[in-house]
């Protein structure tokens, strides 16, 4: 048998192995034979030692025989579910206990082996076993991203309009109700979908996005249902649709308002009997499916002049999400603008420390016409050009580099607040509090004033406001510290 590349000899002392067995003598003669290919193998001579050490240490692949005095192994595969589900278990026997392994088998364990175990057979059962463990644990680390990704804490905003957002968000995912999103391109309607989709009963199972816009019409109903073999011109084989593709899981239908209105017909026959039928077929196939829409699109008057069916758009708005255009909640731009910067600096790894103060003050005043994926693309665009570690209006792309902010622009205290570091990443801040640490007050709040200021291009009225003290406060300082500098 050969190696899997993913495990090959040097890979073998990252993975911990248990050998459990009262014979010494056979536990040493399997010890010798794993250390011989690097594996970081540990000795248990009886079963509530194993069992000690299952509760206190960490392995990936359990080796313990079947019959043991005192505890065995039947017990300690027990042991291992509970306190190391990655585990993996494999038990030793002999030819009269055959139907007990079985058994055990049944309960979890991986596999089991007839004494006498050559040492080219114990090996290439262990590697099986160590590649299963490993393959659970990425598992598991997937999910974890996912979650991070997915989940809510992956959603960045600071506006109380994309708290309520959220807020409702949270109470929709552990349902199995139907949701329809509404919001303009590039407000993160497919980003919601998945928040859903990653915190409901359903996050084991597939999540499904379908662009209905981006499929030609004649092919909407073969992508959504599926069709058999000879059901049209090139259909050579019996393809599955999205329903049956995400069976058990959720089905994403982006931009559902752009779906034909023959297909809208048959689409509500599905979601009302749970049953589709694949194009050029009569066999009925069950499917359970969650289901999510979102449209760009003005739906209300899509029905009213015909081009939408009333009572499917009355059945996939169960519960309803208006996604906000970002110029509606401007204080997630200066937080969306820095997770943007460390994210795609690190994919293009360039090491951009910050955001000039007005270049934030100029992303704050936009509109964004493309909303969040406009944004992100700027940024992007920045990262790319840029060659001195400093975001600044020389990177701008076009858009932005011809725009240029009133002076009135008004910027939320609580954004200014972290505009005012500069955006800086973690490194910069400590930087900035290094140099202030230890100083006089009077020198703290003189850079705090000058920085809103530069922030503000200079308009001490809407500097004051975001610093929380009076226009004239300002003025009065700037003519102490302009006295400071001539003295």
């Amino acid at each position: 048998m050969q190696d899997d590349p993913s495990l090959q000899a040097t890979d073998h002392a990252q993975i911990r192995v248990l050998i459990v067995d009262n014979d010494r003598d056979h536990a040493e003669a399997m010890l010798e034979a794993l250390e011989r290919d690097q594996y970081r193998c540990t000795v248990a001579t009886s079963g509530p030692e194993g069992a000690r050490l299952i509760a206190q240490e960490s392995f990936d692949v359990v080796v313990t025989d079947l019959v043991m005095n005192d505890l065995d192994g039947m017990e300690l595969l027990q042991r291992v579910k509970e306190s190391l589900p990655d585990a993996e278990v494999i038990l030793v026997t002999g030819h009269a206990t055959v139907p007990k392994a079985v058994e055990a088998m049944q309960q979890g364990a991986f596999s089991f082996l007839e004494k006498p175990i050559t040492p080219t057979r114990l090996r290439a059962v262990v590697q099986r076993a160590a590649e299963a463990s490993l393959l659970k644990k990425s598992n598991w680390e997937l999910h974890q991203r996912l979650d991070e990704r997915f989940g809510f804490e992956g959603i960045i905003f600071a506006s109380e309009k994309m708290q309520k957002v959220i807020d409702r968000v949270k109470r929709i995912a552990p349902t199995d109700a139907t949701v329809f999103i509404c919001g303009e391109n590039g407000t993160g309607k497919e980003l919601i979908a998945q928040a859903i989709h990653q915190n409901s009963p359903r996050k084991g199972k597939r999540f499904h996005p379908l662009n209905c816009a981006a499929v030609p019409e004649n092919l909407v109903e073969s992508e959504l249902f599926g069709h058999v073999r000879g059901a049209y011109t090139d259909a050579r084989e019996d393809r599955i649709g999205a329903f049956e593709y995400a069976n058990g899981g959720t089905l994403f239908l982006d931009e559902v308002g752009d779906m034909p209105l023959a297909v809208q017909t048959k689409l509500l026959r599905v979601l009302e009997e749970r049953v589709i039928t694949r194009v050029g077929d009569n066999r009925p196939i069950r499917v359970n499916i969650r289901l999510i829409s979102a449209t760009n699109r003005n739906l209300d008057e899509a029905v009213q002049r015909g081009q939408f069916r009333a009572d499917l758009y009355f059945r996939l708005k169960v519960v309803t999400i208006h996604l906000p255009a970002l110029r509606e909640r401007r204080e997630d731009i200066v937080p969306l603008l820095d997770h943007f910067r460390k994210q795609l600096a690190k994919r293009h790894h360039k090491p951009v420390r910050q955001v000039a103060p007005a270049v934030i003050r100029r992303f704050f005043a936009y509109d964004w016409p493309g909303n969040v994926r406009q944004l992100r693309n700027a940024v992007e665009t920045m990262i790319v050009l840029d060659t001195d570690g400093i975001l600044d209006v020389d990177d701008l792309p076009p858009e932005l580099a011809e725009y240029e902010p009133s002076a009135d622009v008004a910027i939320e205290p609580a954004v200014a607040e972290a505009s005012v570091l500069g955006s800086a990443d973690a490194a910069g801040a400590d930087n900035v509090a290094s140099r202030l640490i230890g100083q006089p007050l009077s020198a703290i709040e003189k850079w705090a004033i000058l920085e809103t200021l530069k922030l503000t291009n200079g308009n001490r009225e809407q500097a004051a406001r975001i610093l929380g003290i009076g226009a004239r406060t300002i003025y009065r300082k700037l003519e102490a510290y302009a006295r400071e500098e001539s003295s």
